[in-house]
């Protein structure tokens, strides 16, 4: 009976191991998939800035020649 006990209760260790190896990894994956998201809406934002940017000078260019 006591191997049994002493069974179950490396068991329930072994598991909340496991559901806590788990959980970091969903919570890295998680902060992975923010990152990337992040990344890609400031390269967004840099481009959209970028032709802003080239428009602007190009009309400025434009009313200086006129």
């Amino acid at each position: 009976m006591r191997n049994v006990e002493q069974l179950s209760s490396v068991k329930s260790e072994l598991l909340d191991i496991f559901m806590g190896l788990e959980a970091i990894e969903h919570q890295q994956r998680r902060k992975t998939a923010a990152t990337r998201h992040l990344r890609a809406r400031r390269g967004i934002e840099l481009h959209k800035e970028f032709k802003t940017l080239e428009r602007d000078i190009a009309d400025y260019a434009d009313d200086r020649l006129q």
